[in-house]
Formats: C-alpha cells, structure tokens, sequence
C-alpha cells in the first residue's frame, strides 16, 4: 500500500455538486478532491431535472420558502438551519451564474421561475429546462479544472477513513494499481445517497450510501435515516435506473391518471403538487390494487412538453411512447434519502476532523420529507459554510494509522431486502425480518451495503409512527411529539442482533 503524506491538505471525497462547490469555495487554499469516476460521469447531480428553488420571484421572500419547507417536513424540519440556508438561497443562485451556469432566463433577463409540487410559489430555477443539474455541473466542472489548488483523482474510490485518538487521519482508497493511504486531518463527504441499495430508483447504481458507512465505521452519529423519498413519477419501464419524470412537468399542469384517463388526486388537496408523501403513497396504493398509473401530458404542457422537457421526451421516445399523444407510465421510485450523517450549521460531524456536504449530510432542512428542488441549493449553500470552517481550523498532524484494505461491496444481496421492507408503506414485521437478514450481511468484512441498510431499517423499526416519507401501516398516525432520529453503527447492530435472539420481541430498546 502506497502512502501519500498531504501536507495538511483536505481531502473531498466526492465529484457531484457538493464537492465541485466546496472545492471551489476553498481556493486558493490547496485541497485534494477524490472522484471513484470521471468528474460528472457518476454522479446524481447531473441528473437532477428540477432545478434549485430560490426566492427570487416578486411575490416570495425567504419566509415563504421557509413556511413550505416546514410545511413539507412534516414537524422534523430544525427550523432555524432552514431559515439559514433558504435565506442564503438567492445568493448561491448568483455564485453559480458567476461560475458559468446558464440558467433559464425570461426575454427581460430575469430568471424564467417555475412552480413544483407543495410550493405556493414559482420558485425553481432551471437550465437548460430538465437539464439543470447536467448544466450545473458542467459549469462546475470546468471550473475546478481550471482551479490550480484543486487537485482532482479520479479512478479512485474511498474505502475506509482512519481515525487516530477520535480524529481523522486519512482516507485509505482503491485504484486500479492497488490501494492508497492518504494522509491527512480533514475530510469532507460529498458521497451522495442511496439509490443503489434499491431495486427501484431514479439515481444512479453505484450510489450505495458510501459515504453514510465511511462516517459510520468511522464512528460518527447518522440521523433519520429512515426518512427516504419516492418519487411518484418515475417512468414506468423495464430499464434501471429509472427515468424521472419531473414534477415540474406537473406543474405545467400534467395530470396523474387512471388506464381510463380518469384523475386519481381529485379531492386530495395540492392534486398533482401535493407533497411527494403524498403523491407516492396515492400511486402505490392504486398500482398495488392491480391497476396502472399514467401522467397525462396531452393537453399540458402539450405541443410544448418536448421543447421544454427533451430529455424525457427523448427518454419516451426510446420506451416506444409519444407522450402528444399516449398516456406515460409511472411508478414510485426512490429518489432522495433526507437522512444522513449528522452535522451542525458549519457541515461537521460528530468525529473530529470529518464534515459532510450534500446528500450524505443531515442538516435538518428536509425534515421527513424534502420539499421539491431544495436538495441542489442546500448543497451549494452548505459548501461554501463547510469550507469556510475546514479554513478556520488548522490542519491537524497526522501519522500513518491503522487501516486495512477491505474488499468491494456489492449492493446485490440487500436491494431487494430494502425493497421490499422499506419502500412507500411499511410494517413492523417486514422490518424486523429485513433487520434479522441484513445483520449477517453487515457483520461480513467489507459489507458496507448492508451495514447501511441495516441502520436505516432500524430507524424505521424505532419510529413508531407515520410522518412524511416514513409510512408505518401498524402506526398510522402521527406520535405526539415530532423528534429527529439519531443511531451509530454500533447501536444498530447490537439492536439487530437483540431481534435475532428474540423473534418475539415487540420492541426495540
């Protein structure tokens, strides 16, 4: 194994959006950004369709946005990060612009704004209409290139985090030449989310909670890691990962029907933009029943779907649907984990030396369901705080520490686990069954995906009760007190290895 002393340079560990614009935050500070594939090849921001959501209309401020973030979150939202960062949302949309990002603007030259499910406002920002995150990031991208003090590795994927007396000393990653020790005293996860772990999902494959098992196995506390949101449309096909059909197709006024053409949300308050939770729970319901949920786009947008939308027309296209004139099929996919490692208002975790930017981060802004279009502007908002505290703390000294390589996850075992237990509705049986499957899978060495899913379903099992994204059909009710979750590995395991040894066991303490 080859060691690389960074001379208290920080390593980001991650080429989406988070770690693109923390990178960037940092110079001229010199940092070193590790990418498992070619910058933006790999990573689910270049997929995002939706946009940022900003106030920047004439008739929205923060509060506004802030008032529907809580709304959404369904009473787990930390109310003042929220207001933090939305308030600083405006700003970030400007930074972007200055890094190169064309957003969609009106003949005036303002931002053309656009309305999304359970916002009370037009608010998204797009560019490139469904193409945001891909134009995004092209900007990004060839910004850090043009970064001298951002040194990028690509090819190389973080296997382990070293921890030396509670603190970070080094990321131990894999290349094709064998594994290499990095040395240093700060790190930042910018790692994305889960998507992989399921069989149904809108994110790209090799997105298997990396960077919740480095924190994890690093000692850090995760929090409401069973809040995990579903897409209610996601087009309905047999190529994975699937399609997203944004919702801001429905906010152009697509409707969700029936194989009859018949409205499925009539009496449902919001219709077509009632919250995610909602929407998923509506559409698994009906296609549980044996029937089928399409998006009807024929008269809305209409003649304008494809210039609005190409690549989920081109998307349509290839699956043999011409939305002018068919019905679209859809289907809820896993699309957004509002959880992740736990981190305060500067992005650091509860291990010394280690923050977390992006979707890998639980900052408490989405609360137990994300409101629509927040999760790009909370990364880049985040990263410029995350950088600026990784600036305001000196490098620590390292030495070499004890990590050992470990051999590749493979996510196949626990896809359908996770699937099946923890998708739109929920049970206490089908968790504690998933639990007593994944725990001989977590305790493998090297057994990150199932480590992962084994302390989101232990989540799930601790929270009796329904709220957001977390639907328990044996508590279907809200608990009186709304509370944000928080587990460690260790916590997990030991819970699970409780319910193997007592099958009857009615609880989790």
């Amino acid at each position: 194994m080859s060691v690389q002393n960074l001379d208290g340079r920080p390593v980001i560990i991650g080429g989406g959006i988070a770690g693109l614009m923390t990178a960037l935050h940092l110079a001229p500070q010199p940092v070193l950004l590790l990418s498992r594939a070619p910058l933006g090849a790999d990573a689910s921001s270049a997929w995002a369709q939706g946009g940022l959501a900003a106030s920047l209309g004439d008739d929205d401020d923060p509060a506004l946005h802030l008032a529907d973030t809580l709304a959404a979150g369904d009473g787990l939202c930390d109310r003042e990060m929220a207001s933090r960062i939305l308030n600083a949302a405006p700003g970030a949309i400007d930074r972007l612009a200055g890094f190169g990002v064309r957003f969609d603007r009106a003949p005036d030259g303002t931002f053309r704004l656009g309305l999304e499910a359970a916002h009370s406002r037009r608010r998204i920002v797009h560019a490139g209409g469904d193409g945001s995150g891909r134009e995004v990031m092209r900007a990004l991208v060839a910004a850090v290139r043009s970064t001298r003090t951002i040194e990028v590795v690509e090819g190389f994927e973080a296997r382990r985090l070293a921890v030396e007396d509670g603190s970070i000393a080094g990321v131990l990653a894999t290349c094709s030449t064998g594994p290499v020790f990095f040395a240093t005293g700060r790190v930042v996860l910018a790692t994305g989310g889960i998507g992989g772990l399921f069989l149904d999902s809108t994110n790209p494959l090799g997105s298997c909670g990396q960077g919740l098992a480095l924190a994890a196995r690093a000692g850090a506390t995760l929090a409401d890691l069973e809040f995990v949101q579903f897409h209610p449309t996601a087009l309905d096909g047999s190529g994975r990962p699937m399609t997203l059909i944004s919702e801001a197709v429905r906010g152009e006024g697509a409707t969700i029907v029936d194989g009859s053409g018949r409205r499925l949300l009539q009496g449902v308050q919001g219709a077509e933009l009632a919250p995610r939770d909602v929407l998923a729970r509506a559409v698994w319901n009906h296609l549980a029943s044996g029937h089928r949920v399409f998006l009807d786009v024929r008269e809305r947008p209409g003649p304008a779907f494809a210039r609005q939308f190409p690549t989920i027309a081109s998307a349509c296209d290839k699956a043999g649907i011409d939305p002018a004139r068919d019905l679209i099929p859809i289907r809820p996919a896993q699309h957004y984990h509002m959880g992740g490692v736990a981190v305060d208002g500067s992005g650091r975790t509860s291990v010394l030396g280690l923050w977390a930017c992006g979707e890998v981060a639980a900052t408490g802004l989405h609360g137990a369901n994300r409101l629509a279009s927040n999760s790009l502007t909370e990364a880049v908002v985040c990263a410029r705080w995350v950088a600026e505290s990784i600036a305001g703390n000196a490098a620590l000294r390292t030495r070499q520490a004890n990590a050992s390589d470990c051999p590749p996850s493979d996510p196949e075992a626990v896809r359908p686990l996770l699937s099946r237990a923890l998708g739109v509705v929920r049970d206490g049986e089908g968790l504690k069954a998933a639990a007593r499957s994944l725990l001989p899978l977590a305790e493998r060495q090297g057994a990150d995906p199932a480590a992962v899913g084994l302390m989101i379903a232990i989540a799930a099992l601790l929270r009796r009760e329904s709220r957001g994204a977390h639907y328990r059909t044996d508590f279907p009710h809200h608990a009186a007190v709304g509370r944000r979750s928080e587990i460690t590995l260790e916590a997990a395991l030991a819970a699970a290895r409780e319910l193997s040894h007592a099958p009857a066991l009615e609880t989790v303490t």
